[in-house]
């Protein structure tokens, strides 16, 4: 008797939402999302439908294919989907539009290690080369490095090689470097960012990306993404773990992903879902291990992360390591400073500037290099806590480095100003400050002088309260450790801001022999400017009261 994969991807849903099987909030909304689009089927207001046996053909198929690793590889068994995997395959290639194509162009999965990412990754290229009824596709294994791409390229090369069933009933084939499909003109390759040559004039049908929070820039993403644009039906299949660049073409899909989840964006051809832990979960707790880890007692052995997570509760240094790779969980670097989930709980995308309008404010200002990121933070008292705005200025020019693209991205986003040309235009931080004076009650603009003398000078004469703020070990440390009790207290409040949040996941703190502290960052392009003016800003305010020879260089007062 056939199997019904369909029954199987509903019977999860229902155990998901039921509590019966354990998952976090992201699988939860998937879930949810699955099973109210059903409800909605082919409505006026929702022009799709589920069929499910495009739904079942898919899992078919994959399941037809060997295992090519390990012990299951040397048993000769065949794939066998795990309900969970069901489900999301079932979802992505089920639905159609009315034209009959397919819904979904874009499948986001991010999950733990070792959950047959690979091997399941290797099936969807397959099936989209052969079996998907698309002439002349093109699939690509993708990713930042040739040996990365060539992982689910290799597996799938193997699976063909070793199914004769496969190439009897499709014509596939294998060669060194490509699968293809000789009668439909059908390549599958892999593709990589380090290999070389001109990746434009890709036709691309099935992109495949492993592992996307390794991807520094966004460049391969966006030769697939584009590539799919003559296709009528293409799917870019995005499969990672948890990593640490919150500036990333990764980190950005993610929040994509979690903002459709929660109905804040409506993209009805995007599939998503994260299998992680949620907040308020003890991550040491078995509980825990289990409900981020969907392939539980399957391919994931429960020893094994009991033993890693012993190791990571007693050392340190392996706690970050724990928390990404086995329970998905986004954590800023080894050294970072910041808890960055603390960090995230005290976000409010509710929260808005209008809000505060005549209150008292003040200003942190760290204009850094006129080629580089300026920042002006602007800092509320609250009854029970602060809440803290940022503005980002950089130049057109080196918005446009390859380096520097999750600018573009954000200024898209009108996070972030672009100013005209290679360096910062100053004229657009003095508007800004101007607007902000007729808004606020600005108690002080504090500014470190390296930069800033011309535009303090100019400011003061218009009669803001500028005041020199020298960004020593002395006047920084107090301020710095104020913040981070604070934001583990839930006592400073922000909108979520995607740029202070890539900042403070950069920021290292240097400690001294007499227990100072002061923000410093690994590398020239993890950026922290917001972070030290934002410290800047609560250590005028919560020293407002002080003699100012104990705390800040008074040699520019300004109008006080």
């Amino acid at each position: 008797m056939a199997k019904d994969y369909v029954a199987i991807a509903m019977e999860y849903a229902n155990g998901v939402l039921s509590g019966d099987i354990p998952a976090c909030k992201w699988v939860q909304l998937a879930c949810h999302r699955q099973l109210n689009d059903l409800k909605r089927e082919g409505q006026d207001d929702f022009p799709y439908w589920f069929e499910p046996a495009l739904a079942n053909r898919v899992c078919q198929f994959i399941e037809l294919l060997p295992h090519v690793k390990g012990e299951w590889a040397r048993e000769r068994k065949r794939l066998e989907l795990a309900p969970w995997q069901i489900f999301r395959i079932t979802t992505v290639f089920g639905w159609i539009n009315e034209e009959g194509y397919r819904r979904f162009k874009t499948a986001y999965n991010e999950m733990p290690r070792k959950q047959g990412k690979s091997s399941e990754t290797s099936g969807v290229g397959l099936y989209l080369l052969t079996a998907d009824g698309e002439p002349g596709a093109e699939v690509y294994s993708a990713a930042t490095t040739r040996d990365q791409a060539q992982i689910t390229w290799k597996d799938a090369k193997q699976m063909v090689d070793r199914t004769p069933g496969l190439q009897a009933r499709f014509g596939v084939a294998t060669s060194s470097h490509t699968v293809f499909v000789e009668q439909t003109n059908s390549v599958f390759r892999p593709l990589s960012r380090d290999q070389g040559g001109n990746h434009d004039g890709l036709n691309v049908h099935g992109g495949l990306i492993d592992e996307l929070h390794a991807h520094k820039t966004r460049e391969i993403f966006d030769v697939i993404e584009t590539g799919t644009g003559a296709r009528k039906q293409p799917l870019l299949w995005l499969i990672t773990t948890a990593g640490f660049n919150r500036a990333g073409i990764c980190y950005e899909q993610r929040a994509y992903v979690t903002k459709i989840l929660e109905g804040v964006v409506k993209d009805e051809s995007y599939f998503g879902i994260i299998y992680t832990i949620d907040e308020d979960d003890d991550w040491t707790e078995p509980a825990s291990w289990a409900k981020a880890n969907p392939n539980w007692n399957i391919s994931v052995n429960p020893e094994d992360i009991e033993r890693k997570a012993r190791k990571a509760m007693t050392m340190a240094a392996a706690t970050n390591n724990f928390l990404t790779k086995h329970l998905n969980v986004w954590v800023n670097a080894d050294t970072a400073w910041m808890d960055l989930q603390a960090w995230d709980k005290c976000g409010d995308p509710a929260r808005t500037l209008d809000q505060f309008e005549g209150r008292k404010c003040w200003v942190g200002l760290d204009l850094a290099s006129k080629i580089d990121v300026a920042c002006l933070m602007l800092l509320f008292e609250e009854d029970d806590g602060w809440s803290v705005f940022g503005r980002y200025y950089i130049p057109e020019d080196a918005a446009d480095e390859g380096r520097n693209q999750h600018y573009a991205g954000w200024a898209r986003q009108g996070l972030v100003t672009l100013t005209p040309g290679c360096v910062t235009d100053y004229a657009y931080i003095e508007s800004d400050l101007r607007e902000f004076a007729s808004r606020f009650d600005i108690q002080d603009v504090a500014f470190d002088p390296w930069q800033a003398i011309y535009l303090a000078t100019r400011m003061q004469e218009e009669g803001l309260p500028m005041i020199e703020y020298r960004q020593t070990v002395a006047n920084m440390s107090e301020p710095m450790k104020t913040l981070e009790a604070l934001t583990l207290e839930g006592k400073i409040r922000h909108n979520g801001d995607p740029v202070l949040t890539w900042m403070m996941s950069n920021v290292v703190a240097h400690l001294d022999a007499k227990d100072n502290i002061y923000p410093r960052k690994e590398f020239p392009e993890n950026k922290i400017d917001g972070v030290v003016a934002l410290i800047m800003a609560l250590g005028r305010a919560i020293r407002q009261q002080e003699p100012e020879s104990q705390f800040v260089d008074t040699s520019f007062v300004g109008l006080l």
